[in-house]
């Protein structure tokens, strides 16, 4: 977004120059201040610098927080920008529920196009990943015997919507199965190029799996299957703002992600993208007025909808955007490279996460050898107050650590001591 359409956005939420001082708790924090000090220091990547993002946010007290890839939390910044738009809407509700904020809707809708590289006219405002995932999976009129892939890796609202919607009138599910630690992108490749049969008339897949935090290779896939007419959907829910991308040159079809997962925007905001020459194969979830628009905004016509938290988004935006996409990319695998070369030699951790950065990122996975998960799990939260995710499926008996920008180093430093801890308890 452009300076001058920045500034005219942070005005219409009530976030001009003057922003009044935030309670903390701990502190008096000025936002504003704290803001414009992060875009003067956009040159700099030392560790006070990520300390400062952290402030932006408010966990509880003495919580450390790696589960983001479950949910993410909001920054100060789209915290008051969403109660604002909240308090503006009960002010003045038909207003600004049907017309008041279009030009601000439009905004977001730029604003989201441009973080991925792609037009406005590809962008449909949604409220989560399963609604992107049912959107895709309910439009197509396919016929029994034709074949949609999926690997065994898919999350459960990027699979149930196939099988409910398609499945049920005879479309073949098709589920290759995924190498846990694949060496090679072309390794995954090949597996998608096995499963491919003249009946195949998409593929849907995650570009990075909820399980072990493995990245599949969309742009190679995506080639491989236009090659052969094969639509590619993309469940994005956890790349979406934790890696940099150009959508266009990954070349999928259609890429949907929540937005309160990397992007820290407000729960229940989504986004969907559809290449422009693929946007005649979608049906609309939901039909009302306006159902004959023939542009993407079609997708997103809910009628009466949480306004208030579609705003937040902007406000998400706008906050990655003073970080910046790049520094955000690079900072995620700064972490994942931190983390690792904290595990790799100790004899009682082991990672299960893909090395290749081609093939992981921000979400790494870490066993506790001879140890169940679930016991790690808590004894980390009773002791430590360290929040994550265990994973017992594909027989993983790993803890997910979600390695998000309010991390630290020395965040990563106080995890692996628990970890070391619990593993000699």
């Amino acid at each position: 977004m452009k300076t001058t359409q920045r500034r005219k956005f942070m005005k219409s939420l009530g976030l001009g120059l003057t922003l009044p001082y935030l309670n903390l708790g701990s502190g008096l924090l000025n936002t504003q201040k704290d803001l414009l000090d992060v875009q003067r220091r956009s040159d700099d990547s030392s560790e006070d610098f990520w300390a400062l993002i952290k402030s932006q946010f408010s966990f509880a007290p003495e919580l450390r927080y790696f589960n983001n890839a479950s949910l993410g939390g909001s920054p100060l910044l789209v915290q008051k920008a969403t109660s604002h738009a909240r308090d503006t809407l009960d002010g003045f509700p038909s207003k600004y529920m049907w017309g008041g904020w279009d030009d601000e809707k439009e905004e977001i809708r730029q604003s989201v196009a441009d973080i991925f590289s792609v037009s406005n006219e590809e962008i449909a405002l949604i409220h989560n990943t399963t609604e992107g995932m049912n959107l895709i999976a309910r439009s197509f009129d396919l016929k029994p015997g034709d074949e949609v892939i999926l690997a065994d890796h898919e999350h459960t609202s990027g699979r149930v919507c196939w099988e409910v919607f398609q499945e049920s009138k005879g479309v073949k599910i098709v589920r290759p199965e995924l190498p846990l630690s694949p060496i090679t992108v072309e390794e995954i490749v090949d597996i998608y190029r096995r499963a491919i049969t003249p009946k195949t008339k998409i593929i849907s897949m995650c570009h990075i799996v909820n399980t072990n935090g493995m990245m599949l290779p969309v742009k190679e896939i995506s080639q491989m299957a236009h090659e052969q007419d094969i639509l590619v959907a993309v469940d994005g829910a956890q790349g979406a703002g934790m890696i940099s991308m150009d959508l266009h040159d990954l070349d999928c079809d259609f890429y949907t992600a929540s937005a309160h997962k990397w992007l820290f925007a407000p729960k229940g905001t989504g986004i969907f993208y559809a290449k422009e020459s693929s946007q005649h194969h979608l049906k609309p979830l939901i039909v009302c007025r306006g159902h004959k628009d023939e542009t993407i905004r079609r997708l997103e016509n809910y009628n009466t909808r949480n306004l208030p938290e579609l705003l937040g988004l902007g406000a998400a935006i706008e906050f990655y955007n003073y970080v910046g996409k790049e520094k955000i990319h690079e900072r995620s695998y700064e972490l994942k490279r931190y983390f690792r070369s904290k595990i790799e030699k100790s004899p009682s951790l082991r990672l299960k996460t893909p090395s290749m950065d081609a093939l992981s990122a921000a979400i790494q996975v870490v066993e506790v050898v001879n140890k169940d998960v679930k016991d790690a799990k808590e004894y980390l939260f009773d002791n430590y107050n360290i929040d994550c995710r265990p994973m017992s499926t594909f027989d993983l008996n790993a803890l997910r650590i979600s390695l998000s920008i309010y991390i630290t180093k020395a965040d990563i430093d106080y995890l692996v001591e628990a970890l070391q801890e619990f593993s000699e308890s």
